[in-house]
């Protein structure tokens, strides 16, 4: 493993030492087939209105943080950075502030997720909580301004020997609406209680997952984020819903960062404008992959995304957010 993360450093490295013999500026990013896809279209389009920029893309589809950091750590990372508010304090230090950036078209919880010390550190792509996908043709229609009680109602008069009510993880992450909402102790003890009762256990789901379980329809009610809708839109062979989570959640984002070491900084800025601008996003979007950040690109199906995260509160990190999530969940799920 160590042997090939160090070739794969080597091989950054060369193509950041390419880079700047040909004034081409790095941009790293992980994400799916289709994710690529759209990254590729965008910057070629973009390098034919601007032939004086070349974009190198380092595609890290596995262990990208992991990969990034030994990149910084060798003072090789990309001018172009794509990151997420999770780890974006570990290496706020070494990015930009990008404060001069217009920022009215942006949902504010997308920007104050961004910020470190009063400064933007990146520039958001997307605005993600977590909302309910539910099966319309078990549980019938649900008004997305229901109560936590009627979702208590709703999900013990869907469970049954041929489905669970609810979706369980073994996750601080997905646990938390459940703390917003009944506070720490309350949240931990009622969402813990889900399992096994309301929720499938460990081994009730095996060697599937909650999403196939969903699909099969053993799940009625599914805990995920805008990742899973284009999926459960191709997949799904029942009539579905997305509905807010009845209560409070907290919104993250994702978007990109120049770095300070960068020697290509004003083509940085030019390309990051170009990217993040609205018809760039609008193309996302209508993937089905993301829920923009921006305020005046709107998709299929968006409605419920959005009315949860306006009630949302800005998920704030800080450099030891991932440490207490891993031992959170160590000392309550084992």
């Amino acid at each position: 493993m160590l042997k090939k993360i160090l070739c794969f450093i080597m091989l950054v490295f060369l193509c950041t030492s390419c880079t700047k013999n040909n004034e081409e500026i790095t941009f790293s990013s992980w994400g799916s087939i289709t994710e690529t896809e759209i990254l590729h279209t965008l910057i070629s389009d973009f390098e034919k209105d601007n032939p004086d920029i070349k974009i190198n893309f380092i595609h890290i589809p596995q262990n990208y943080f992991q990969k990034l950091h030994l990149l910084f750590a060798s003072n090789t990372e990309p001018d172009i950075i794509f990151i997420n508010n999770l780890y974006l304090p570990i290496y706020a230090d070494k990015l930009e502030d990008l404060s001069s950036f217009n920022i009215d078209l942006y949902y504010p919880q997308s920007i104050e997720v961004m910020k470190v010390n009063g400064q933007l550190k990146a520039i958001p792509r997307d605005i993600s909580d977590l909302v309910f996908y539910y099966n319309k043709d078990i549980s019938g229609k649900i008004s997305p301004n229901w109560s936590f009680e009627e979702f208590y109602n709703v999900i013990k008069r869907n469970t049954n020997k041929s489905h669970f009510g609810v979706s369980f993880e073994s996750d601080i992450y997905k646990a938390d609406p459940y703390i917003q909402t009944l506070g720490f102790d309350e949240g931990i003890k009622f969402y813990k209680n889900l399992e096994g009762k309301y929720a499938p256990s460990p081994s009730d789901v095996g060697s599937s997952t909650l999403a196939q379980m969903f699909l099969d329809k053993k799940i009625v009610f599914y805990l995920s984020g805008r990742w899973m809708y284009p999926k459960i839109k191709e997949c799904a062979d029942f009539e579905f819903g997305v509905i807010p989570f009845p209560g409070v959640t907290t919104s993250d984002a994702s978007g990109w960062a120049i770095s300070k070491n960068s020697k290509h900084k004003e083509k940085a800025f030019r390309f990051l404008k170009y990217i993040s601008s609205k018809e760039s996003i609008k193309y996302f979007a209508d993937t089905g992959l993301i829920v923009p950040a921006r305020n005046d690109v709107k998709f299929d199906f968006s409605e419920p995304f959005y009315n949860g995260i306006q009630k949302s509160i800005p998920n704030k990190t800080d450099k030891n957010y991932n440490k207490k999530r891993d031992k959170l969940n160590k000392e309550l799920f084992n």
